[in-house]
């Protein structure tokens, strides 16, 4: 992917780094940021004034429709950097084309191509110092779209803004995952903004997450929403189950996430020859699978969580426990796809992007 800066982007640098201030032993996700952000304004029918300014608190009137109609998609990626300070993204092109299909289906304008590979380069070099080398060190990089339009009137907006911001992390989960198995709440319908990044997705699975962590579980895995016998995803990542030595790991559809790392799992275990099927999986499989002994491991996939064991599975009355293993399909993938990104590895995909 050759990029070129496009010259319409200005660029205003901070007056004072704030990375002295900031202790990379000890991050909490999502919680700190970098010097610069990215903005542009979409007016009058086209993306307008793109700009790389210091990341501060931004004006927006509190009748912007983002506000009352929730016009608002995002992304997760990252950036990683290697032993010898060179800096690369993951698949980025999967995260532009997805950011866009999710603008789509909210009836926010597609964003230009060439201004958001510009401005994240020219906003990576800007900010390197704050990619730390070293495995489990990143910088995510969260672009967003939100509707500014002001006024109340129940339609689309014709004024929207496009940002770009960047927050070095570590781990996103920490210790053991457990999670429960929706018999009630679901995530999305058919015919829904499922498939989207679209912000409400998240919003509205924080109620029934807050039920599952008041009983000791970090996650939900939703079911379907007709019958809540299938399973579909969690809150932050796809699934994937082992049951003997192939992968399960559910359909994507307007209801589920289209994952990079899911599609990238897949890909990889295609090529180490390990049998992985998508298909709909039921519960009570699952269960049946455990009971059996059969039952491997279970964990989730994501930009930000990476790859997560999931320890512990509630349904019903019942809790499941999964076994500890030395030789988890779980840290093999991980470890695989960690030295793809961080150039630690040959790229037989293509899949690492060089920034600088």
């Amino acid at each position: 992917m050759s990029i070129t800066i496009p010259a319409n982007i200005s660029v205003e640098q901070t007056s004072k780094s704030r990375i002295q201030d900031v202790n990379f032993n000890s991050l909490q996700f999502g919680t700190v940021f970098t010097d610069h952000m990215f903005c542009c304004d979409f007016k009058d029918g086209k993306w307008q004034d793109a700009r790389i300014v210091p990341f501060g608190p931004m004006t927006i009137s509190p009748a912007a429709k983002v506000f009352h109609y929730g016009q608002a998609v995002f992304e997760g990626m990252k950036a990683y950097k290697d032993e010898n300070g060179g800096v690369f993204m993951f698949r980025p092109d999967e995260n532009f084309r997805r950011i866009n299909k999710s603008s789509k289906r909210l009836a926010i304008p597609e964003f230009p191509e060439d201004l958001f590979f510009g401005a994240l380069h020219r906003m990576l070099e800007m900010d390197k110092d704050w990619i730390k080398p070293g495995l489990g060190n990143s910088l995510y990089i969260r672009p967003f779209a939100i509707a500014t339009q002001v006024g109340v009137s129940a339609s689309a907006a014709n004024e929207y803004r496009f940002y770009i911001i960047l927050s070095p992390a570590q781990a996103y989960y920490t210790g053991e995952v457990k999670v429960v198995f929706s018999e009630h709440y679901s995530r999305a319908a058919d015919g829904g903004v499922g498939f989207a990044k679209a912000a409400g997705n998240y919003g509205a699975q924080f109620y029934p997450t807050n039920l599952a962590k008041e009983k000791g579980f970090n996650q939900v895995i939703w079911t379907d929403s007709h019958t809540h016998e299938y399973l579909e995803e969690a809150g932050t990542m796809n699934i994937f189950f082992r049951i003997d030595d192939t992968l399960l790991t559910a359909p994507t559809s307007d209801r589920i996430l289209d994952g990079v790392t899911r599609k990238s799992l897949l890909k990889l275990a295609d090529y180490l020859g390990i049998n992985a099927e998508v298909k709909r999986v039921r519960v009570d499989e699952i269960k049946q699978a455990h009971r059996e002994g059969r039952l491997m491991e279970i964990f989730g996939a994501g930009t930000a969580a990476v790859i997560s064991p999931i320890s512990a599975f509630s349904h019903g009355d019942e809790t499941f426990d999964l076994p500890v293993l030395e030789d988890s399909y779980a840290s093999m993938f991980k470890q695989k796809l960690m030295d793809i990104q961080y150039n630690r590895s040959e790229d037989p995909f293509n899949w690492r992007h060089q920034v600088c």
